[in-house]
């Protein structure tokens, strides 16, 4: 037993604080597979739970961060053995159990997912749980059966990380993408990975209606609130949209009019306590289906000290792509 460095929040009388620290091993948690971890990533819930923005921390102290990739260090799992490359994405880590922001970490082997063999830990994490939540996301709207002849899809926040991973997936499969954004600069960007129509956020966030001029056959929506409920009445008869964020707000100011009327279907994307199959699923397909160029330019590396600014930045819509948290 020792100490190795962790991100822990505490609870402060004025609220929460996060600050880089010694943490004992002897208090990890209970769990089968002790972890190393070489990468994890800053997510929208990340920056939540660091900043104190919102109650995403259920108990304290607690090491922040909700994935990592890493190696196996111990295990009385019989599926893991020391060695074995694996990655995790939610079921609470970060929020009720102790997180992935740590050079070591213990889980619930079956938390966990079998690295790619063709993907580094990097690369794992450069996907993180928001490309992970992409790729659920795409495969919610395959299963409606939407293709790419049936019109353009429609990706909100398409700057940030699981936006970015949306465009690059649903552009490399034949799909025409138009991508939402707040920030028009990113244009540029936006169509390096794939997208072949740039929106302005603002073109969604007016008064909505309950039936707006059919536009997309599908989309992904992270933001939530006004913009996916103009998004919804903006969708083709028959179409489909997966609401997979809250960036915008929980709320949903919509009617019941595209859903009677359209026909339109909304899905809810939930990655945290997401069942194992379609997990192992999903990791499958981003070996094979997510550009790895187009990831590597998505994507920059900061050290765990800079996980305060970086989850300050993410809240404040500054982020572009992916940012990955290299732990060791």
């Amino acid at each position: 037993m020792g100490t190795f460095k962790a991100m822990v929040i505490e609870k402060t009388e004025s609220g929460t604080k996060a600050a880089l620290t010694d943490f004992d091993e002897a208090n990890l948690m209970d769990g089968d597979v002790t972890v190393a971890v070489d990468y994890s990533t800053v997510n929208y819930k990340d920056g939540l739970a660091i900043t104190g923005k919102a109650p995403v921390v259920r108990r304290f102290p607690m090491i922040a961060g909700v994935d990592f990739a890493g190696t196996v260090e111990s295990s009385t799992n019989l599926n893991w053995k020391p060695g074995d490359k694996v990655i995790l994405n939610g079921w609470g880590t970060g929020e009720t159990h102790l997180g992935a922001y740590a050079e070591k970490t213990r889980v619930k082997g079956d938390w966990l997912v079998r690295l790619p063999a063709s993907m580094t830990t990097r690369e794992a994490m450069a996907i993180g749980t928001a490309g992970y939540t992409a790729m659920l996301a795409v495969m919610a709207l395959e299963r409606h059966g939407l293709t790419p002849e049936r019109g353009p899809i429609a990706v909100t926040g398409a700057a940030g990380g699981v936006g970015s991973v949306a465009v690059a997936i649903l552009a490399g499969k034949g799909f025409s993408v138009s991508a939402i954004t707040g920030r028009p600069e990113e244009g540029d960007y936006l169509k390096s990975l794939g997208a072949t129509e740039i929106v302005e956020r603002k073109d969604l966030a007016g008064p909505v209606k309950m039936l707006a001029k059919e536009r997309w056959a599908g989309g992904i929506d992270s933001v939530g609130s006004t913009t996916l409920a103009n998004l919804l009445s903006m969708t083709r008869y028959g179409g489909a949209v997966a609401a997979c964020g809250l960036a915008g707000g929980m709320d949903l100011p919509t009617s019941v009019a595209p859903f009677i009327l359209r026909g339109v279907c909304l899905y809810g994307i939930d990655s945290v306590m997401c069942p194992i199959e379609l997990r192992r699923e999903a990791w499958k397909r981003l070996e094979t289906e997510l550009d790895r160029p187009k990831l590597a330019a998505m994507t920059r590396e900061i050290g765990l000290s800079g996980v305060p600014e970086a989850a300050a930045a993410i809240l404040a819509g500054q982020v572009r792509g992916r940012i990955v948290v290299k732990i060791r």
